[in-house]
């Protein structure tokens, strides 16, 4: 026992034990620092996610965010309370911003896929399910994840296009308003009756329950082309019923006008025909 008290002696003399207590009670607050924190974040993140999915927000991007958000808060908890037990943060801060950039350069394409897909998802120019054209093709769209999108094009072919491709190029959305023009152009002989053959057309679209009645269908002379007259044919329809009204459209028009006797001409185009070896004009 004398040698204990002796130890116990040496220590006290030393500051030792003073020295334990102190640097205890500063990890029990770093600890608690951490608890609270973690707890904090995981709330306040779980509040930006709730607030993005009342307002209607894309169930992925509010996914997304609520964990950035969290990450963010945690590291800056894990940075506070590290600090406050007595550890030199500086050189973790400056190791963590390194890592960052050199990441940051590393993963560039991804990145930017990663940002593209956080805009689309915020501005939403098209929905899974409507029919696009983006980046030179066409399809509907099936997914829409923060690194690509995929469409499924009319034959059967599954298109997976980058995002930061899709928020860079020009969209065309033929699914965003519910109703949509279709134009068609009709070529009829110089010689046939052109009364009588928009009155034909007319009465098509009105026979046909697809073609809306408002705004109205517009037929008119659109070209005087060198070898027939050009009939603009313009019918308002619902954009389900676009593609089905066009062919059948075409297709009582070819049968209505062999029946009245109106030969349909082609549209006329320019052909250039070159010589071997001759540069073009």
């Amino acid at each position: 026992m004398g040698k204990l008290d002796e130890l116990y002696a040496s220590l006290a003399a030393s500051g030792f034990g003073s020295a334990v207590i102190a640097w205890s009670g500063r990890l029990a607050i770093a600890l608690m620092i951490l608890l609270v924190g973690w707890w904090l974040a995981r709330r306040i993140s779980g509040g930006v996610q709730r607030v993005l999915t009342r307002g209607g927000a894309d169930p992925l991007l509010g996914s997304f965010l609520r964990n950035v958000v969290f990450v963010v808060l945690f590291v800056l908890v894990i940075v506070g309370a590290l600090d406050r037990a007595g550890v030199p943060t500086a050189s973790l801060l400056a190791a963590l911003g390194a890592a960052g950039l050199a990441i940051g350069l590393a993963l560039q394409g991804s990145l930017s896929n990663l940002a593209a897909g956080v805009l689309l998802m915020v501005f939403r120019p098209f929905r899974v399910g409507q029919y696009v054209e983006v980046a030179g093709v066409a399809g509907t769209v099936q997914e829409v994840s923060l690194m690509h999108t995929r469409l499924l094009s009319p034959d059967n072919r599954v298109i997976v296009l980058p995002n930061s491709k899709v928020a860079g190029d020009a969209i065309v959305n033929h699914s965003a308003c519910g109703t949509r023009r279709i134009d068609l152009v009709i070529g009829i002989g110089y010689g046939d009756d052109l009364a009588r053959a928009i009155e034909l057309v007319r009465e098509l679209l009105a026979e046909d329950r697809r073609v809306l009645s408002e705004p109205a269908a517009d037929v008119a002379v659109s070209q005087l082309g060198e070898t027939s007259v050009q009939l603009a044919v313009r019918p308002w329809v619902n954009t389900t019923d676009a593609w089905g009204v066009q062919t059948s459209v075409l297709r009582a028009i070819k049968e209505r006008f062999d029946a009245e006797g109106i030969r349909i001409s082609p549209v006329p185009r320019e052909v250039m025909v070159l010589r071997e070896g001759a540069p073009p004009a």
